[in-house]
Protein backbone atom coordinates (compact mmCIF):
# COMPACT_ATOMS: atom_id res chain seq x y z
CA UNK A 1 0.00 0.00 0.00
CA UNK A 2 1.27 3.47 -0.88
CA UNK A 3 1.98 6.08 1.77
CA UNK A 4 -1.11 8.03 2.80
CA UNK A 5 -2.29 11.08 0.90
CA UNK A 6 -2.13 14.46 2.66
CA UNK A 7 -5.05 16.87 2.23
CA UNK A 8 -4.59 20.57 2.85
CA UNK A 9 -7.35 22.53 4.62
CA UNK A 10 -7.81 25.20 1.96
CA UNK A 11 -9.65 28.20 3.34
CA UNK A 12 -11.12 26.95 6.64
CA UNK A 13 -14.19 29.18 6.18
CA UNK A 14 -15.05 27.44 2.91
CA UNK A 15 -16.40 23.96 2.20
CA UNK A 16 -12.96 22.30 2.31
CA UNK A 17 -13.23 21.00 5.89
CA UNK A 18 -16.78 19.80 5.26
CA UNK A 19 -16.04 17.85 2.09
CA UNK A 20 -12.89 16.43 3.69
CA UNK A 21 -14.91 14.92 6.52
CA UNK A 22 -17.59 13.69 4.13
CA UNK A 23 -14.89 12.06 2.00
CA UNK A 24 -13.46 10.31 5.07
CA UNK A 25 -16.95 9.17 6.09
CA UNK A 26 -17.44 7.84 2.54
CA UNK A 27 -14.42 5.55 2.95
CA UNK A 28 -11.35 7.55 1.91
CA UNK A 29 -9.23 6.29 4.81
CA UNK A 30 -5.60 6.21 3.59
CA UNK A 31 -5.53 9.98 4.08
CA UNK A 32 -4.37 12.58 6.58
CA UNK A 33 -6.33 15.81 6.93
CA UNK A 34 -4.65 19.07 7.85
CA UNK A 35 -6.63 21.28 10.23
CA UNK A 36 -7.68 21.93 13.78
CA UNK A 37 -9.51 19.17 15.66
CA UNK A 38 -11.95 21.47 17.53
CA UNK A 39 -12.83 23.10 14.20
CA UNK A 40 -13.30 19.69 12.55
CA UNK A 41 -15.51 18.63 15.47
CA UNK A 42 -17.65 21.71 14.94
CA UNK A 43 -17.96 21.04 11.21
CA UNK A 44 -18.78 17.37 11.82
CA UNK A 45 -21.56 18.41 14.21
CA UNK A 46 -22.92 20.82 11.61
CA UNK A 47 -22.97 18.02 9.04
CA UNK A 48 -24.49 15.51 11.44
CA UNK A 49 -21.44 13.24 11.17
CA UNK A 50 -20.35 11.04 14.06
CA UNK A 51 -16.57 11.19 13.66
CA UNK A 52 -13.79 10.94 16.23
CA UNK A 53 -10.39 12.50 15.64
CA UNK A 54 -6.77 11.94 16.63
CA UNK A 55 -3.44 13.66 16.06
CA UNK A 56 -1.57 12.01 13.20
CA UNK A 57 1.52 10.13 14.35
CA UNK A 58 2.55 8.15 11.26
CA UNK A 59 1.35 5.91 8.39
CA UNK A 60 0.11 3.23 10.80
CA UNK A 61 -2.62 5.65 11.88
CA UNK A 62 -4.33 5.32 8.49
CA UNK A 63 -6.58 2.55 7.28
CA UNK A 64 -6.42 0.79 3.90
CA UNK A 65 -7.65 2.52 0.76
CA UNK A 66 -10.85 0.46 0.61
CA UNK A 67 -11.75 0.64 4.31
CA UNK A 68 -15.20 2.22 4.50
CA UNK A 69 -17.03 3.28 7.65
CA UNK A 70 -19.05 0.07 7.72
CA UNK A 71 -16.06 -2.18 7.06
CA UNK A 72 -13.71 -1.16 9.84
CA UNK A 73 -13.94 -2.78 13.24
CA UNK A 74 -11.88 -4.41 15.98
CA UNK A 75 -11.30 -7.53 13.89
CA UNK A 76 -10.09 -5.57 10.87
CA UNK A 77 -8.03 -2.44 11.39
CA UNK A 78 -8.89 -1.76 15.01
CA UNK A 79 -11.07 0.87 16.65
CA UNK A 80 -8.32 3.49 16.73
CA UNK A 81 -8.15 3.47 12.94
CA UNK A 82 -11.77 4.50 12.85
CA UNK A 83 -10.58 7.89 14.15
CA UNK A 84 -9.87 10.52 11.52
CA UNK A 85 -6.13 11.42 11.55
CA UNK A 86 -5.38 15.15 11.67
CA UNK A 87 -2.07 16.93 11.11
CA UNK A 88 -2.51 20.06 13.24
CA UNK A 89 -2.92 23.54 11.80
CA UNK A 90 -3.21 26.39 14.29
CA UNK A 91 -5.72 29.02 13.20
CA UNK A 92 -5.18 32.59 14.41
CA UNK A 93 -8.94 32.93 14.87
CA UNK A 94 -11.62 30.28 15.07
CA UNK A 95 -12.90 29.76 11.52
CA UNK A 96 -16.52 30.68 10.85
CA UNK A 97 -18.16 28.91 7.89
CA UNK A 98 -18.89 31.34 5.09
CA UNK A 99 -16.83 34.18 6.56
CA UNK A 100 -13.24 34.24 5.26
CA UNK A 101 -10.81 35.81 7.68
CA UNK A 102 -7.49 37.32 6.59
CA UNK A 103 -6.14 36.54 10.06
CA UNK A 104 -6.00 32.87 9.01
CA UNK A 105 -4.41 33.50 5.62
CA UNK A 106 -0.84 33.00 6.82
CA UNK A 107 -1.75 29.59 8.28
CA UNK A 108 -3.37 28.55 4.96
CA UNK A 109 -0.15 29.42 3.12
CA UNK A 110 2.03 27.69 5.70
CA UNK A 111 -0.11 24.54 5.48
CA UNK A 112 0.45 24.36 1.73
CA UNK A 113 4.18 24.84 2.20
CA UNK A 114 4.32 22.17 4.92
CA UNK A 115 2.27 19.66 2.93
CA UNK A 116 4.38 20.20 -0.19
CA UNK A 117 7.61 19.68 1.76
CA UNK A 118 6.28 16.46 3.31
CA UNK A 119 5.21 15.05 -0.05
CA UNK A 120 8.55 15.95 -1.62
CA UNK A 121 10.25 14.14 1.30
CA UNK A 122 8.09 11.05 0.54
CA UNK A 123 6.34 11.19 3.92
CA UNK A 124 3.12 11.13 1.89
CA UNK A 125 2.40 9.66 -1.52
CA UNK A 126 0.49 12.63 -2.94
CA UNK A 127 -0.88 16.07 -2.22
CA UNK A 128 -4.59 16.85 -2.49
CA UNK A 129 -5.40 20.52 -2.07
CA UNK A 130 -8.69 21.94 -0.89
CA UNK A 131 -9.83 25.25 -2.41
CA UNK A 132 -8.26 28.55 -1.41
CA UNK A 133 -9.46 32.15 -1.83
CA UNK A 134 -6.64 34.11 -3.42
CA UNK A 135 -8.04 37.52 -2.52
CA UNK A 136 -7.89 36.52 1.17
CA UNK A 137 -4.33 35.23 0.84
CA UNK A 138 -3.11 38.40 -0.86
CA UNK A 139 -3.58 40.14 2.49
CA UNK A 140 -0.86 37.85 3.89
CA UNK A 141 1.60 38.60 1.12
CA UNK A 142 0.63 35.80 -1.29
CA UNK A 143 1.96 36.90 -4.70
CA UNK A 144 1.07 34.04 -7.02
CA UNK A 145 -1.76 33.92 -9.59
CA UNK A 146 -3.02 30.71 -8.00
CA UNK A 147 -2.39 27.43 -6.22
CA UNK A 148 -0.65 25.82 -9.18
CA UNK A 149 1.96 28.54 -9.64
CA UNK A 150 2.69 28.52 -5.91
CA UNK A 151 3.25 24.77 -5.91
CA UNK A 152 5.52 25.05 -8.94
CA UNK A 153 7.64 27.65 -7.10
CA UNK A 154 7.87 25.38 -4.04
CA UNK A 155 9.05 22.52 -6.26
CA UNK A 156 12.80 23.05 -6.55
CA UNK A 157 14.12 23.33 -9.11
CA UNK A 158 11.01 25.25 -10.15
CA UNK A 159 8.87 23.20 -12.51
CA UNK A 160 6.69 24.02 -15.51
CA UNK A 161 3.19 23.04 -14.34
CA UNK A 162 0.46 21.86 -16.71
CA UNK A 163 -3.18 21.77 -15.66
CA UNK A 164 -5.17 18.68 -16.61
CA UNK A 165 -8.88 18.20 -15.91
CA UNK A 166 -9.93 14.56 -15.86
CA UNK A 167 -12.80 12.22 -15.13
CA UNK A 168 -13.62 8.66 -16.10
CA UNK A 169 -14.56 9.70 -19.66
CA UNK A 170 -12.21 12.52 -20.66
CA UNK A 171 -8.84 14.17 -19.99
CA UNK A 172 -8.21 17.71 -21.21
CA UNK A 173 -5.35 20.21 -20.94
CA UNK A 174 -5.93 23.92 -21.65
CA UNK A 175 -2.87 25.52 -23.23
CA UNK A 176 -3.84 28.98 -21.99
CA UNK A 177 -5.77 29.26 -18.75
CA UNK A 178 -6.81 32.46 -17.01
CA UNK A 179 -6.27 34.91 -19.86
CA UNK A 180 -8.88 36.89 -21.83
CA UNK A 181 -9.99 35.10 -24.96
CA UNK A 182 -8.97 38.17 -26.95
CA UNK A 183 -5.35 37.54 -25.89
CA UNK A 184 -5.22 33.74 -26.13
CA UNK A 185 -3.90 33.47 -29.68
CA UNK A 186 -1.12 36.01 -29.11
CA UNK A 187 -0.03 34.21 -25.92
CA UNK A 188 0.56 30.84 -27.62
CA UNK A 189 4.03 30.10 -28.99
CA UNK A 190 5.52 27.00 -30.54
CA UNK A 191 7.72 26.65 -27.46
CA UNK A 192 4.60 26.59 -25.25
CA UNK A 193 3.07 23.88 -27.39
CA UNK A 194 6.25 21.79 -27.27
CA UNK A 195 6.63 22.16 -23.49
CA UNK A 196 3.05 21.20 -22.72
CA UNK A 197 3.10 18.22 -25.09
CA UNK A 198 6.34 16.96 -23.50
CA UNK A 199 4.90 17.20 -19.97
CA UNK A 200 1.70 15.46 -21.07
CA UNK A 201 3.58 12.63 -22.76
CA UNK A 202 5.92 12.06 -19.80
CA UNK A 203 3.35 12.19 -17.03
CA UNK A 204 0.63 10.24 -18.82
CA UNK A 205 3.11 7.39 -19.07
CA UNK A 206 4.35 7.81 -15.47
CA UNK A 207 0.99 8.25 -13.74
CA UNK A 208 -1.55 6.65 -16.07
CA UNK A 209 0.48 3.79 -17.50
CA UNK A 210 -0.05 4.88 -21.13
CA UNK A 211 3.15 3.91 -22.90
CA UNK A 212 2.61 6.14 -25.94
CA UNK A 213 -0.28 8.51 -25.29
CA UNK A 214 -2.67 9.43 -28.06
CA UNK A 215 -3.15 13.20 -27.88
CA UNK A 216 -5.78 14.93 -29.98
CA UNK A 217 -5.29 18.65 -30.55
CA UNK A 218 -8.17 21.09 -30.82
CA UNK A 219 -7.92 24.03 -33.16
CA UNK A 220 -8.38 27.56 -31.88
CA UNK A 221 -10.67 28.81 -34.63
CA UNK A 222 -14.01 27.43 -35.86
CA UNK A 223 -13.44 24.36 -38.06
CA UNK A 224 -9.78 24.47 -36.98
CA UNK A 225 -9.28 27.45 -39.27
CA UNK A 226 -10.57 25.64 -42.37
CA UNK A 227 -7.18 25.64 -44.08
CA UNK A 228 -6.55 29.29 -43.33
CA UNK A 229 -9.92 30.60 -44.48
CA UNK A 230 -11.12 31.23 -40.87
CA UNK A 231 -7.88 32.39 -39.32
CA UNK A 232 -4.22 31.51 -39.89
CA UNK A 233 -3.28 30.30 -36.39
CA UNK A 234 -3.65 26.60 -37.18
CA UNK A 235 -1.70 26.71 -40.45
CA UNK A 236 1.01 29.16 -39.35
CA UNK A 237 1.59 28.27 -35.67
CA UNK A 238 -0.16 25.16 -34.45
CA UNK A 239 0.37 22.61 -37.23
CA UNK A 240 4.09 23.44 -37.69
CA UNK A 241 4.59 23.16 -33.92
CA UNK A 242 2.96 19.72 -33.84
CA UNK A 243 5.07 18.55 -36.77
CA UNK A 244 8.38 19.75 -35.36
CA UNK A 245 7.64 18.25 -31.93
CA UNK A 246 6.82 14.89 -33.49
CA UNK A 247 9.90 15.00 -35.73
CA UNK A 248 12.09 15.78 -32.71
CA UNK A 249 11.08 12.48 -31.12
CA UNK A 250 8.02 13.47 -29.11
CA UNK A 251 6.77 10.45 -27.16
CA UNK A 252 3.11 10.62 -28.12
CA UNK A 253 0.87 10.04 -31.10
CA UNK A 254 -0.54 13.38 -32.20
CA UNK A 255 -3.67 13.94 -34.24
CA UNK A 256 -5.21 17.20 -35.37
CA UNK A 257 -5.77 20.04 -35.18
CA UNK A 258 -9.46 19.18 -35.13
CA UNK A 259 -12.56 21.31 -35.04
CA UNK A 260 -13.50 21.43 -31.36
CA UNK A 261 -17.22 21.11 -32.05
CA UNK A 262 -16.84 17.47 -33.12
CA UNK A 263 -14.02 16.38 -30.81
CA UNK A 264 -15.74 15.49 -27.56
CA UNK A 265 -18.64 13.16 -28.37
CA UNK A 266 -18.40 9.55 -27.22
CA UNK A 267 -17.23 8.05 -30.54
CA UNK A 268 -14.49 10.65 -30.92
CA UNK A 269 -13.28 10.09 -27.35
CA UNK A 270 -12.50 6.46 -28.19
CA UNK A 271 -9.68 7.65 -30.47
CA UNK A 272 -7.49 9.49 -27.97
CA UNK A 273 -6.25 9.48 -24.36
CA UNK A 274 -6.28 13.25 -23.85
CA UNK A 275 -7.01 16.48 -25.67
CA UNK A 276 -4.77 19.52 -25.85
CA UNK A 277 -7.11 22.51 -25.98
CA UNK A 278 -6.18 26.07 -26.83
CA UNK A 279 -8.04 27.96 -24.10
CA UNK A 280 -9.78 27.57 -20.75
CA UNK A 281 -13.44 27.13 -21.68
CA UNK A 282 -12.68 24.97 -24.70
CA UNK A 283 -11.30 22.41 -22.24
CA UNK A 284 -13.47 22.88 -19.17
CA UNK A 285 -16.91 23.04 -20.78
CA UNK A 286 -16.82 19.51 -22.26
CA UNK A 287 -15.15 17.82 -19.27
CA UNK A 288 -17.56 19.40 -16.77
CA UNK A 289 -20.55 18.74 -19.00
CA UNK A 290 -19.66 15.05 -19.17
CA UNK A 291 -19.23 14.76 -15.38
CA UNK A 292 -19.74 17.97 -13.43
CA UNK A 293 -19.43 16.52 -9.94
CA UNK A 294 -16.51 14.10 -10.25
CA UNK A 295 -14.02 15.93 -12.43
CA UNK A 296 -10.54 16.34 -10.92
CA UNK A 297 -7.90 19.03 -11.37
CA UNK A 298 -4.46 17.41 -11.80
CA UNK A 299 -1.17 19.32 -11.95
CA UNK A 300 1.26 17.62 -14.30
CA UNK A 301 4.91 18.60 -14.56
CA UNK A 302 5.69 18.66 -10.83
CA UNK A 303 8.11 16.31 -9.10
CA UNK A 304 5.20 15.09 -6.95
CA UNK A 305 1.54 14.17 -7.41
CA UNK A 306 -1.02 16.92 -6.86
CA UNK A 307 -4.75 16.75 -7.42
CA UNK A 308 -7.64 18.90 -6.25
CA UNK A 309 -11.39 19.24 -6.60
CA UNK A 310 -12.40 21.30 -9.60
CA UNK A 311 -14.47 23.83 -7.63
CA UNK A 312 -13.87 26.76 -5.31
CA UNK A 313 -14.42 27.62 -1.65
CA UNK A 314 -18.21 28.12 -1.98
CA UNK A 315 -18.36 30.60 0.90
CA UNK A 316 -22.00 31.27 0.05
CA UNK A 317 -23.01 27.78 1.11
CA UNK A 318 -20.36 26.79 3.65
CA UNK A 319 -22.68 27.47 6.61
CA UNK A 320 -25.40 25.24 5.16
CA UNK A 321 -23.28 22.04 5.40
CA UNK A 322 -24.88 20.58 2.27
CA UNK A 323 -21.87 20.51 -0.07
CA UNK A 324 -21.27 17.40 -2.17
CA UNK A 325 -17.84 15.77 -1.66
CA UNK A 326 -17.79 14.00 -5.03
CA UNK A 327 -14.97 15.99 -6.60
CA UNK A 328 -12.74 15.69 -3.53
CA UNK A 329 -13.46 11.96 -3.32
CA UNK A 330 -12.50 11.67 -6.98
CA UNK A 331 -9.36 13.76 -6.37
CA UNK A 332 -8.29 11.44 -3.54
CA UNK A 333 -9.03 8.35 -5.64
CA UNK A 334 -7.07 9.81 -8.56
CA UNK A 335 -4.08 10.73 -6.38
CA UNK A 336 -3.93 7.23 -4.89
CA UNK A 337 -4.28 5.62 -8.30
CA UNK A 338 -1.46 7.78 -9.69
CA UNK A 339 0.72 6.95 -6.69
CA UNK A 340 0.19 3.21 -7.18
CA UNK A 341 0.92 3.53 -10.91
CA UNK A 342 4.17 5.35 -10.19
CA UNK A 343 5.17 2.51 -7.87
CA UNK A 344 4.14 -0.12 -10.41
CA UNK A 345 1.34 -1.39 -8.20
CA UNK A 346 -2.10 -2.44 -9.52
Amino acid sequence: MAQPVIITPGDPAGIGPEIALKAWQAGRRNCVFMGDIPHFESVAAGCGLDISFKDYQGPDDCGPDDCGPDDCGPDDCGPDKQKCPVLPVKWARDPCPGRPDTANAAAVITAIEQATALVRQAAFSALVTNPIAKNTLYEAGFSYPGHTEFLAALDQPASRPVMMLANAELRVVPLTIHVPLSEAEARITQADIHNVLSVMATDMKKYFGIRQPRIAVAGLNPHAGENGHIGRFETDILLPALQTWQQAGGKAQLAGPFSADSLFHSSARANYDAVLCMYHDQALIPVKTIDFFSTVNITLGLSFIRTSPDHGTAFDRADKFNARPDSLCAAIDMAQKMARQRLGQP
